[in-house]
């Protein structure tokens, strides 16, 4: 069943190049997955086109009108809507968990901020979830939109081809992914690990898993407490 993700943004062209390239270029040819993106502005009812305005009690920066959001919503078909997410650092914080989770979803539109954010009216009215990528403010929200994406498709069954791919790697399992190693054997006087050179399925597995512990106790020992 192919995903469908819809970002409302007012530079469309960063999301769709963003996803021109490599396996999530090859996956929407392949009918997994579709990306769209819809430009907000296109939606404006002024002749300047403008989708911004000072906020009512004054302070600095614009805020985004709520009309051409809305109107932006409203045109996509009842059948691709699904699920709203706005990109905001005030959202809850994205995981490989909450990815695993989206992951499932048939639909789901992206709304991207701007300025010193949206009309707080249109955010009610549509009933978004806000997601944010960290503790840290962006100049817009097509980048974490992207991000979220990227996360959230390689996912989609059919995309990365072997499920293997994602099971094993950082966060799957609450656990940072182990050390990975290539040819030459050895490269400026380091030696891969003989346990990996050695075919003994278990023992490799062993090594993976004793690894992965280790990494997280020393890059991220939160993640053990949780």
């Amino acid at each position: 069943m192919m995903k469908q993700y819809t970002v409302l943004t007012l530079f469309p062209e960063m999301i769709i190049q963003a996803f021109s390239y490599s396996i999530l270029a090859r996956a929407q040819k392949e009918g997994h997955i579709a990306i769209n993106a819809i430009n907000i502005r296109d939606f404006s009812k002024n002749k300047q086109r403008h989708i911004d305005d000072y906020p009512y009690g004054g302070g600095a920066g614009m805020v985004m009108q709520p009309q051409p959001i809305y109107d932006a919503y409203q045109s996509i078909p009842n059948e691709k809507r699904g699920r709203i997410i706005y990109l905001s650092p005030q959202g809850k914080r994205f995981t490989q968990s909450i990815a695993q989770q989206l992951s499932k979803e048939k639909n789901i539109v992206f709304l991207c901020g701007h300025y010193e954010g949206v009309d707080e009216r249109v955010l009610e009215e549509l009933h978004v979830e806000e997601l944010s990528l960290g503790d840290f403010v962006l100049t817009g929200g097509e980048i974490a939109a992207v991000a979220i994406i990227d996360a959230i498709a390689r996912l989609v069954p059919g995309v990365l081809g072997k499920e293997i791919s994602f099971q094993e790697e950082s966060f799957s399992e609450g656990l940072l992914e182990y050390p990975q190693y290539t040819r030459p054997p050895i490269f400026m006087g380091r030696k891969v690990p003989e346990v990996l050179l050695s075919g003994h399925h278990g023992n490799i597995a062993k090594w993976r898993k004793e690894q992965s512990v280790l990494r997280t106790k020393q890059k991220r020992p939160d993640l053990l407490q949780s």
